[in-house]
């Protein structure tokens, strides 16, 4: 994961995360250094590398107009205004409630690979909820350019965010086609620090999964974690990846439950397909888990009394 803060490195930042080419990298580094050559002599020297954009296996990704599925957009009440989030469900004639999961972006708003998330969570045959982080702001579909929409997106606060995500737990428990009591997350990169976020902020987060996300700080915030916690990290991010090991000393000192794979050679997200640290094995075995982390802690209070 790139921490540095410059323009050049917010722009290798996005490009890791999947918002453009290589080629438009090297585009707009060059109207930082005033060339494309000396851009391309930066992005070398910053361990950017041509990139061999991996296939996405044909079954990863679900399309919006999938005839299992029932996808709309939807709106409801947040502390400061209307969020706007994409819903994703099984298309079924039961009319008993399920259990749902909230997707969380990572820190360029509700973008087409978050949508798509969220439908391969109501494949896996709960309801999945992507809320827009971005809606305060009027949200992601104001802001067309990534570098743009990850500006909106540091203009929020983590108590804005912890009071959007909160809402958006509130609104999914008013829905009759979600078990209330069986409500989980999951978040990618700056969602994956939101997600952790809300499972120690939330009593209704039963289970939830953190993909390369910032732990709480102060680690003492793991006293609040209510359900199971799933963390999938990258071998070579090392700057999360390096904060595990507290946070594993902490959620055993605390007995509380939970799942830690680290995958070996890859990278900070490398579960989005549409970015260059794509791994196809790394991203199929960690969604893997992850839904089975949800079937086993989600689906088992289906038959709860």
């Amino acid at each position: 994961m790139y921490e540095d803060s410059s323009p050049i490195g917010s722009l290798v930042h996005l490009y890791f995360d999947g918002a453009f080419s290589r080629r438009e990298l090297v585009r707009r580094v060059a109207g930082h250094t005033g060339s494309i050559a000396a851009a391309a002599a930066v992005l070398t020297s910053m361990g950017v590398a041509e990139a061999q954009q991996l296939a996405c296996p044909a079954d990863v990704r679900v399309p919006a107009d999938a005839p299992d599925l029932v996808t709309q957009d939807v709106q409801f009440p947040g502390d400061a205004g209307p969020l706007f989030a994409y819903m994703a469900q099984p298309l079924t004639d039961d009319p008993s409630p399920i259990p749902a999961v909230l997707v969380i972006h990572q820190n360029r708003g509700l973008v087409d690979y978050i949508k798509d998330v969220t439908r391969r969570v109501a494949r896996a045959g709960y309801v999945g909820l992507g809320v827009d982080l971005l809606s305060r702001q009027g949200g992601t579909q104001q802001f067309p350019d990534p570098v743009t929409q990850m500006q909106a997106y540091n203009r929020t606060t983590q108590d804005q965010r912890r009071a959007d995500l909160i809402s958006s737990l509130a609104y999914m428990k008013t829905l009759p086609s979600i078990l209330p009591a069986a409500l989980g997350s999951v978040g990618f990169c700056a969602g994956g620090g939101n997600c952790f976020d809300l499972a120690v902020s939330s009593p209704d987060v039963s289970a939830a999964v953190v993909f390369y996300g910032a732990p709480p700080n102060p680690i003492t915030l793991l006293d609040n974690l209510a359900g199971p916690l799933l963390l999938n990290y990258a071998e070579l991010d090392r700057s999360l990846t390096g904060q595990t090991p507290a946070v594993v000393t902490g959620l055993l000192s605390r007995q509380k439950t939970f799942g830690l794979h680290i995958y070996q050679g890859v990278n900070h997200a490398f579960h989005d397909d549409t970015g260059p640290a794509y791994d196809p094995a790394a991203a199929c075995d960690a969604w893997g888990r992850t839904i089975a982390w949800f079937d086993k802690f989600l689906k088992s209070k289906m038959a709860a009394p």
